[in-house]
């Protein structure tokens, strides 16, 4: 079983070796998540060079992890992948190996957000696709502003209260929240 952790990671530096589409997609997370992204690859799509990426149009070169905390491996040479794997779990790094996610010790998970409630699924290893629909799914269940805004209240007016009053107050806004989600009580 993995552990579910969020990572502020922002600031931080990150490699991306490979420059096609997985790669994008990687990129695109990373910049969300406020980390500065390298991308190494001989070849690199249009879209990544639109990014706010460095970008360094050749092989990767062993000195390329120096000052990285995330990398994520993306090419289409699994030996290679493999490789800069162990160089880069050897020198205590985040590595997303996206051919192989077993080799590395970190996965991306599909993430939804609404009113800054943020929420992660994974399929562990296998089927990204499910992942990604249960997080649409998820999306249509969260909060919008107004509700999440009208529970905070709730919830600080019910601390402010003491004794049974307190308890009956988080009781209610516990049984508002879950009608609101899924009708149940």
């Amino acid at each position: 079983m993995s552990l579910f952790a969020l990572l502020e990671l922002s600031g931080e530096c990150a490699l991306i070796v490979g420059g096609g589409k997985v790669a994008l997609r990687r990129a695109q997370t990373l910049l969300e998540a406020g980390l500065e992204v390298t991308v190494v690859a001989p070849e690199v799509q249009p879209a990544l060079e639109k990014l706010k990426v460095t970008i360094c149009q050749r092989p990767y070169q062993s000195g390329d992890l120096a000052g990285k905390r995330l990398v994520v491996l993306a090419t289409n040479h699994a030996e290679l992948n493999d490789q800069i794997c162990a160089e880069a779990k050897a020198a205590g790094l985040l590595v997303n190996h996206a051919g192989a996610a077993q080799q590395g010790n970190l996965r991306f998970a599909a993430v939804t957000e609404r009113a800054g409630v943020q929420v992660a699924v994974s399929t562990g290893q296998s089927l990204p696709m499910l992942a990604q629909a249960l997080a649409q799914r998820i999306e249509e269940l969260l909060p919008s502003a107004a509700q999440l805004q009208g529970w905070q209240t709730a919830r600080a007016e019910a601390l402010a209260q003491t004794g049974q009053e307190r308890e009956t107050a988080l009781h209610a806004l516990r049984q508002d929240i879950q009608r609101s989600l899924w009708g149940a009580a």
